[in-house]
């Protein structure tokens, strides 16, 4: 499994915080998702056979979020 983490801005809330994880989750290979609100970041274990990076990124401004 690989890690990254993506910068997240625009989450305010608790709310923001899983519309980002659900999103990422969602994302085909995706294990597991950390999303902190007050560091505006996603901690993301993948499978990098199934899982890009840009996909993620773009689950997360499909929901209304920047990712840096």
């Amino acid at each position: 499994m690989d890690k990254t983490t993506l910068n997240v801005s625009g989450m305010t809330c608790g709310h923001c915080e899983k519309a980002v994880k659900n999103a990422l989750m969602g994302v085909d290979g995706v294990a597991s998702v950390v999303v902190s609100l007050s560091e505006g970041k996603a901690e993301v274990e993948y499978d990098a056979s199934k899982a890009e990076v840009s996909k993620m990124k773009t689950a997360v401004e499909d929901q209304g979020y920047d990712v840096e």
